[in-house]
């Protein structure tokens, strides 16, 4: 369960959806300077490899009076990037995200949780080299404001998850590398 969050938990991005659009299903765009997806993997069992994907699409509709909406978030996998090139070209290659035969990872989710009328969870499926599997995503923090300049409701937060990378085919390093994966979804999303 890689990226996609992502990637994840946009549907919190509408949870603080106006009181005049809370009867509907509102659309909010992805806002890709502000939506990053970051992972951390265990090495050598010492310290923490992280990373991140800059391209990062997407959107979500959030009916809030229902408790209801939808997430869909695309991450280019070839965006990866450590800080560290070598390693980059690594990772984008066939042994991890096998980026030139599958540029993209995807998370959908129609499946939102509430609790004291709070996005708490996103539940959905991340497909990465053309493997589904379920992925949770956990609000750690959400809010949404009006942007004094775009003059229009923008919301965002941060989000966790977790993968076994074993499961997407993706085995090269085990057991030096862990096969456990931590992700953290920065999402920021703009309403029309």
């Amino acid at each position: 369960m890689c990226p996609n969050l992502r990637l994840f938990g946009l549907a919190a991005l509408v949870a603080c959806a106006s009181p005049s659009a809370q009867a509907q299903s509102l659309p909010y765009q992805l806002d890709p300077s502000h939506t990053k997806v970051f992972w951390e993997v265990r090495h050598f069992g010492t310290s923490t490899s992280r990373g991140r994907f800059d391209d990062v699409q997407g959107q979500v509709s959030l009916d809030r009076a229902a408790g209801r909406g939808e997430v869909a978030i695309t991450v280019g996998t070839a965006s990866v990037s450590t800080g560290v090139p070598p390693l980059d070209s690594i990772l984008r290659g066939e042994y991890f995200f096998a980026s030139a035969a599958y540029p993209r990872a995807y998370f959908v989710s129609r499946q939102l949780v509430f609790k004291d009328g709070r996005l708490t969870q996103v539940v959905g499926e991340l497909t990465l080299r053309d493997v589904s599997t379920g992925l949770t995503l956990t609000a750690t923090r959400f809010n949404c404001y009006r942007h004094p300049q775009l003059q229009r409701e923008v919301c965002g937060g941060d989000f966790e998850g977790e993968l076994s990378r074993g499961e997407f085919g993706i085995t090269y390093g085990l057991p030096f590398v862990a096969d456990r994966v931590r992700l953290v979804v920065q999402i920021e999303a703009i309403a029309p």
